[in-house]
């Protein structure tokens, strides 16, 4: 019932979403003289940010065609170098340059946003390494007959992307998938897998939680486990390929982060209005840009959302030695030759300080030289791996730790 609600929501919302749209070019033709004054100019700004907040969303474009390497333009064009059903190896394939460069796989969160947030990490890293990333498809469009998907098949995918990459290859883990992606790295080192990574950077991830815990960790630990299961998993409606599946729902997810920081963003929307007004297009673009990607969210089947409640957040079964994949142990202490590196935003409000450094302890055997932490002063959750703070003082740490370790 909650889907299907949702669902007729959105169909209103979306043709009032096209006659606000309507209104406000009316409002903004040149031909018409209320666009010259009274308040023709207010209304049709309104009107445009109405537009915009309640326009329909799908999946983004990375629209990444290019970069520069030593101030020469390389056309970029990307390609799946390994499909599966719930989510793509994507590689962005830097045309006529030669081999050799370092090779990163950065592992997109599965909380709500698609791939395509990373945009600006990938951006980044273009210029210096042969760049892939893990692209996780929208539960709700994955028919039923392919099966579950929990944290276990996420480690496996994590394995199986990093054996079709092959030896060598450096993995940037952003926020959610710190915990599978140091599971996975746990795992293959156990098995001596020869294409375990050369190093691991992880990105304001909750390794464990228990370190300065913020508002997204206490809404996980003050409710019981059936009181997820019971009020936040939804049945896909039969209008997608995905129909029947249990999922918790993007719009959820967008919902919560949303109401986290409800100020901030209604301040931002005044903004944007303003800007509008005034005739500034490109700030009220910028703005906008952010908003289309922030508010274009996926749903993550239910198996999988309940076990990272359950795993990460109230039983914290990694530091505490208890977290288990296809029935053995996950043992940390089995890393003992890969680069880890733990990077943390000092104003994160998403994963406090401490949650990510905990991953370096847990690698008992590791050698110290292996291990560095890096605090990012003044930067945020979002500012970590996105934004100029990431582009100018986080990315050059990054860089100098591939090349420093198997680079």
């Amino acid at each position: 019932m909650l889907y299907n609600a949702y669902e007729i929501q959105r169909s209103m919302l979306a043709g009032a979403s096209a006659l606000a749209n309507f209104s406000a070019g009316l409002l903004q033709n040149p031909a018409n003289p209320f666009a010259y004054f009274g308040g023709g100019p207010v209304l049709a700004s309104a009107l445009e940010v109405f537009a915009h907040a309640s326009a329909p969303r799908g999946k983004p474009e990375f629209g990444l065609d290019h970069t520069e390497i030593n101030g020469k333009r390389i056309d970029v064009v990307e390609e799946i170098a390994l499909e599966k059903p719930f989510g793509n190896l994507k590689r962005f394939v830097r045309k006529g340059v030669k081999p050799g460069a370092p090779k990163l796989l950065i592992v997109a969160p599965m909380s709500g946003h698609f791939a395509t947030l990373l945009r600006g990490t990938v951006e980044r890293m273009l210029s210096f390494a042969d760049v892939y990333i893990t692209d996780w498809h929208d539960a709700k469009l994955v028919p039923m007959h392919e099966g579950r998907f929990d944290l276990d098949d996420y480690v496996d995918y994590i394995i199986e992307f990093l054996e079709t990459i092959g030896e060598g290859t450096h993995v940037l883990a952003v926020c959610q998938p710190s915990v599978p992606v140091y599971a996975a790295a746990a795992v293959m080192s156990a098995d001596k897998n020869p294409c375990r990574p050369a190093t691991l950077t992880m990105m304001g991830g909750p390794i464990d939680t228990r370190e300065a815990p913020t508002a997204v960790n206490t809404l996980a630990t003050e409710r019981p486990f059936s009181w997820f299961e019971q009020n936040v998993i939804a049945t896909v409606p039969m209008t997608y390929p995905g129909a029947g599946r249990r999922v918790y729902p993007g719009f959820l997810q967008l919902a919560g982060f949303m109401s986290m920081n409800l100020g901030n963003h209604m301040i931002s929307h005044w903004e944007m209005f303003k800007h509008l007004v005034q005739g500034d297009g490109e700030s009220a673009d910028a703005t906008m840009g952010f908003y289309d990607e922030y508010r274009s969210v996926c749903d993550m089947t239910a198996e999988f959302y309940l076990q990272t409640i359950d795993v990460v957040f109230q039983s914290h079964a990694l530091p505490t030695g208890e977290m288990m994949h296809r029935g053995k142990r996950v043992d940390p202490g089995a890393i003992t030759d890969i680069g880890l590196l733990a990077v943390e935003g000092e104003k994160d409000d998403i994963s406090g300080l401490g949650q990510t450094k905990a991953a370096l302890k847990l690698a008992t055997n590791l050698p110290d030289s292996m291990k560095q932490y890096h605090m990012a002063k003044g930067v945020g959750h979002y500012g970590i791996f996105n934004g100029s703070k990431w582009r100018t003082r986080i990315a050059p740490v990054l860089e100098k730790w591939m090349m420093t370790h198997g680079g």
